[in-house]
């Protein structure tokens, strides 16, 4: 699987001859620098570039073009070369980066398989850029995405590489690229590209009686006529889609100097819930990015720091003169200016995504909605289920007050916990245990309630097993909109009980769908989805009813039945590693903000905020009221 990498973002290298796709919307040229562990250059003799290609293990393309394939041999990279630069650079008076299309490099095997990634966003005056590092670490290879752009050139950059003589080499980078400078390939002809009225369609030669590929059959939509004579068959699905989605909605013109003012469903989707949706999720993405890329920068900054305050102290003859104290402020006022672009940079993205969020939270529907949202008051139960629910809130440390719906798709793959327990909270998150337990019970009620108010009446049924009763206080909305399946189950007698339902129903739905009758289910066997909510386990259950539990997290999801736990998991130490696999079956939630959420994109830790209802608010109740009076007249 290729790992897509963002800036800063690293990937270790499975294999040590590579190939390096580089494709770009303008002719490029491309260089190699070979580095010291330091990440230093020492000489021009250890730059490949298209008047210089060939050094020991890779070999520079010899001319500027829009693609190049590097070849990189990592084996006979000189022991000295810890670190190989891919850069890339705009022929002389080209322009900028940021006029055209974002570059794109990809890291591949000599077999072909791709391993890495990176598309170069957010470059903007920059006339040239490393792309990529391959660097040594502890005898292993790996790639990581830089993206550092220079405004001032590729002279800037090679002096940042600490070369020698950068601009002369530079100079002669550009002089040989403009000897081999690739034309342009002209455009294929054709002689049915202009055709008079009546002729066959472009690409379909006139006597050819096919259409071109991809193109709708004669009877697309209809079911074919046979004459008699034979015929083409068309293969084409009934009621498959041949038309592409319907365009999202035109933001209104932004003032000049300003960027574009944000649209609710902005997005690609076949409805507005799916565009919104992937909307979302593009929110999330560019939250993540920005975020990867300014502490890109700043890591970059305080790496350049060190290295600048090492070279400076290098030399004991000027380590207390005064060369030493310039050195060394000079040093602290370039990271102070670098870390300001890079928040600069950071801050004006997030305004974007501010901008954004105010305009698409009021657009969401109820799925997709918190329970402040206006949407609650005009709730109607819904005709089908949505392609997702809102489960919470992730924001990331840097952007506080930035907040991004985590939409979670339907049906559940997997269950849910609700982690009850203070011990896997961050340090002084919370201290009241018997709180916190009453909080997350809080919080699977709302979820169990939401879960209910999407799906239609009926299609959906909630069991709730509270084996010591402990949790009358949170289910009393539930019980009292009699939306529940049956009263909780109480004592070891009532989840025995409803175990052994559900795992009879997962048997006999596993049992029709493996023998290719999903129709002959018993009379009166429920279709709805069924969801299992479990209090304060592992109290009341015995190893019959752990084991069943364990059977309904793994094998109920497939077949429509879920299961949402309220849970410490130091109350199950006594059952040890047994029930890690179950742990881990479960995406992990919280009842209060908690950094556990990691999205494995680049690795930020994100905070998790549960959806709860405001306190003294009645959304909810009237939403099950609502819920219960559809389900009474389905019956």
């Amino acid at each position: 699987m290729t790992a897509e990498l963002t800036r800063g973002q690293n990937h270790p290298l499975s294999q040590v001859r590579l190939v390096i796709r580089i494709s770009a919307a303008t002719p490029v040229v491309a260089g190699i620098t070979l580095g010291d562990d330091q990440g230093h250059v020492p000489g021009p003799e250890w730059v490949a570039h298209p008047g210089a290609p060939a050094l020991p293990g890779v070999e520079a393309p010899r001319q500027a073009a829009p693609e190049h394939r590097v070849a990189v041999d990592l084996d006979a990279v000189p022991e000295r070369a810890h670190r190989v630069h891919v850069l890339l650079a705009l022929p002389a008076g080209a322009g900028r980066f940021g006029g055209s299309a974002a570059p794109f490099v990809a890291v591949a095997g000599a077999d072909g398989t791709d391993l890495a990634s990176f598309t170069l966003t957010g470059l903007d005056a920059e006339s040239a850029v490393v792309a990529l590092e391959l660097y040594r670490r502890q005898g292993a290879w790996k790639v990581r995405a830089v993206g550092q752009g220079y405004a001032g050139g590729l002279a800037e950059l090679l002096a940042d590489q600490g070369l020698p003589q950068a601009r002369q080499i530079a100079a002669t980078v550009h002089e040989a690229a403009a000897r081999t400078l690739a034309p342009p390939v002209p455009a294929p002809t054709s002689p049915y590209d202009a055709q008079p009225p009546g002729a066959a369609p472009t690409g379909q030669r006139p006597s050819d009686p096919y259409p071109p590929a991809g193109a709708p059959g004669p009877y697309a939509g209809q079911a074919p006529v046979y004459d008699g004579q034979g015929g083409p068959v068309d293969y084409t699905h009934p009621r498959r889609r041949t038309t592409p989605p319907p365009p999202p909605p035109t933001a209104p013109p932004a003032a000049p100097g300003q960027p574009a003012r944000p649209v609710a469903g902005d997005a690609t989707g076949w409805s507005m819930e799916e565009r919104l949706y992937n909307q979302v999720w593009g929110m999330f993405e560019d939250l993540a990015r920005t975020t990867a890329a300014y502490r890109s920068a700043v890591d970059f900054a305080d790496t350049r720091m060190e290295r600048e305050l090492d070279q400076a102290l290098a030399d004991p003859r000027t380590r207390i003169s005064g060369q030493a104290d310039r050195a060394r402020e000079a040093a602290r006022a370039k990271h102070t200016q670098l870390v300001d672009q890079a928040r600069e940079a950071l801050d004006r993205d997030l305004a974007q995504l501010a901008a954004e969020s105010d305009v698409v939270e009021p657009a969401l529907p109820a799925a997709y909605a918190g329970w402040d949202n206006p949407v609650w008051h005009a709730y109607r139960v819904p005709e089908e289920p949505p392609m997702a629910v809102r489960l919470g809130d992730v924001r990331l440390p840097e952007s506080d007050r930035l907040r991004i719906p985590m939409l979670v798709r339907l049906p559940l793959e997997r269950g849910l916990w609700i982690d009850s327990g203070a011990g896997g909270l961050s340090e002084g998150t919370f201290a009241d245990a018997h709180e916190l337990r009453r909080l997350a019970m809080d919080t699977a009620v709302a979820h169990a309630a939401r879960l209910l108010a999407v799906h239609p009446a009926g299609a959906f049924t909630v069991h709730v097993v509270d084996a010591a009763g402990a949790a009358a206080g949170s289910l009393a909305p539930l019980v009292a909109a009699g939306v529940l399946a049956g009263p909780p189950a109480v004592g070891a007698a009532g989840v025995a009980d409803v175990l052994g339902r559900l795992t009879q129903r997962v048997d006999l739905v596993q049992m029709a769908v493996r023998g290719g009758a999903p129709d002959a289910l018993p009379p009166g066997f429920d279709p709805a989805h069924q969801l299992l909510v479990v209090n304060d386990f592992p109290h009341g259950f015995d190893d019959r009813a752990v084991t069943q539990l364990r059977y309904l997290a793994d094998e109920g999801p497939s077949v429509g039945v879920h299961l949402l736990m309220v849970a410490d998991r130091e109350d199950a130490t006594a059952y040890g590693p047994l029930l890690d696999p179950l742990w881990r079956s479960l995406l992990r939630l919280t009842p209060v903000a908690d950094d556990h959420l990691a999205d494995p994109w680049v690795g930020h830790a994100w905070t998790y905020e549960p959806a709860l209802v405001p306190p003294g608010s009645g959304v909810l109740q009237q939403v099950l009221e609502r819920v219960a009076e559809a389900r009474t007249k389905s019956e």
